[in-house]
């Protein structure tokens, strides 16, 4: 059987945590859809088009995985892309009640779709991209929690906002 997955979020930007949860992922689907969304409910510092291209160039090397960017119901952008699995995950206790939630909605609109929550590698339970923002903001160091070019391109957005 051929099961593919979508894992949604903002991806604002894209960290080690976000990565280690793909890349468990495609070991266990034949195909992982990395869905970025526009989220117009939150101001993101960079744009879809940016969040899009900061994760495909972060996540190339993984043969399975495909990233696209969505402004539509996450059950139609699912239903639409050919996945019969939403991944989310779960960084603590406090995720549960919302992702519950979403679940739960998610289930009411397109109910052939299933919700998987994964919780991250320990080292990542903590992170979080808006903390990651707020530290390159202030000039501290993220590279122990982005990749390389995330880490640039945070840079040069906060250099270019100054």
């Amino acid at each position: 059987m051929n099961v593919s997955a979508i894992y949604p979020g903002t991806f604002d930007p894209i960290t080690n945590g976000h990565i280690d949860l793909v890349t468990r992922a495609s070991r266990i689907f034949d195909r992982v859809v990395v869905a970025v969304a526009e989220n117009r409910n939150k101001s993101p510092l960079f744009s879809l088009s940016e969040r899009v291209d900061l994760a495909k160039k972060t996540l190339s090397d993984i043969a399975n995985v495909e990233v696209i960017g969505f402004d539509t119901l996450l059950v139609d952008c699912a239903i639409t892309h050919g996945t019969r699995v939403i991944l989310r995950g779960l960084r603590a206790v406090s995720d549960f009640e919302f992702e519950f939630q979403l679940a739960g909605m998610n289930r009411s609109l397109a109910p052939d779709l299933e919700t998987l929550f994964l919780t991250p590698g320990e080292k990542y339970a903590f992170l979080s991209s808006s903390v990651i923002r707020e530290i390159a903001r202030l000039g501290g160091d993220v590279s122990p929690f982005v990749p390389d070019r995330v880490r640039e391109t945070l840079t040069e957005k906060y250099s270019s906002l100054s």
